[in-house]
């Protein structure tokens, strides 16, 4: 089986990419290293089927191969704000050419669409057959319409050409590789707890998530995959549902000390509740999280806390060698 995962030197895609070659698939990672990090591959690159491409996706290829995960697309406010029309483009074009490659070689492609296509929701918990409430012209609409259209795209493809598609809709996931720098909120509080700063809220602490760990969210990747005939939108999250506020304490009980905290203004068009609807992961992937908050955070606090320790190690100078007297 070989297998291309673009966006795949990504958070999830890298931990992707590790599950897809423990199944002994022959996997095309391919990354244009916008938010993607080489150093969350280095690990895969000595095995002899593994392949690291540079490539955008918004530029079409050819590879031949019998799966496509398609992931590559900023996925934090802060990467995918910084430049909204390259966030369109990935997901539009990105969307287009993944598919046009699925069509010319006969693959089955994997959407990685988000939760966010909900928006801020009127319905609580969010099923697959709600259809949201999404600011169109807000700051946030490059990523939630980006992905919209990218559903659309992928169903098209699917009623016009019998593309054999998927449709993962991606919950708030955490875990091992997170940037520290990418502003969602489990990598804020962890690194800023770390670091002995206070923890940033945003509003009152009151909105609510459901966080996932890469892992069970991995898993429920690869069984949408190998699922027959399911070509409508799953969603795929934790639906066990916490306030912010909530997070912050867990945070400070993992890392074991009591934290500061400090309020800011709510982002614009940011979503008061989130919670998914995972019926139909439940009954068509025999699919559900089993790893719990506390020990996701256990894993992810150790990652963050080595990777900060080797960055201070990186940016202490060596201590000046000491002369010797000639006495």
């Amino acid at each position: 089986m070989r297998v291309l995962v673009t966006g795949g030197a990504g958070f999830i895609g890298s931990h992707l990419c590790e599950r897809l070659l423990a199944q002994g698939a022959h996997v095309i990672c391919l990354d244009n290293f916008f938010t993607g990090r080489r150093e969350n591959v280095e690990h895969l690159l000595d095995f002899q089927n593994f392949e690291l491409v540079r490539h955008d996706v918004t530029e079409p290829i050819f590879i031949d191969v019998d799966q496509i995960y398609n992931l590559a697309c900023p996925a934090s406010p802060i990467h995918y704000q910084y430049n909204p029309v390259k966030t369109v483009k990935s997901n539009v074009m990105g969307a287009i050419n993944m598919l046009v490659l699925a069509k010319r070689v006969g693959a089955r492609v994997l959407q990685a669409s988000t939760s966010e296509v909900y928006g801020d929701p009127t319905v609580h918990p969010q099923p697959e057959g709600y259809w949201g409430n999404v600011n169109p012209i807000g700051p946030r609409s490059c990523y939630d319409e980006g992905k919209r259209v990218a559903e659309t795209l992928f169903m098209d493809y699917h009623r016009e050409d019998k593309t054999d598609i998927r449709i993962a809709r991606i919950f708030n996931t955490y875990g091992p590789r997170m940037a520290e720098a990418d502003g969602r909120v489990v990598s804020n509080f962890i690194v800023q707890a770390l670091r002995g700063q206070e923890l940033t809220i945003f509003g009152e602490g009151q909105q609510t998530r459901s966080f996932c760990y890469v892992d069970d969210l991995v898993e429920g990747l690869l069984r949408l995959m190998a699922a027959e005939g399911r070509h409508q939108p799953v969603n795929l999250g934790n639906p066990v549902e916490f306030t912010i506020r909530q997070l912050a304490d867990e945070v400070a009980r993992t890392i074991g000390r009591e934290m500061r905290l400090v309020y800011q203004p709510l982002p614009q068009d940011d979503p008061t509740q989130r919670k998914p609807d995972i019926s139909r992961a439940r009954e068509w992937l025999e699919w559900e999280p089993a790893v719990q908050l506390a020990e996701g955070l256990e894993k992810t606090v150790a990652y963050f806390r080595e990777r900060l320790r080797l960055d201070r190690a990186r940016h202490t100078p060596e201590p000046a060698p000491r002369e010797l007297s000639a006495g």
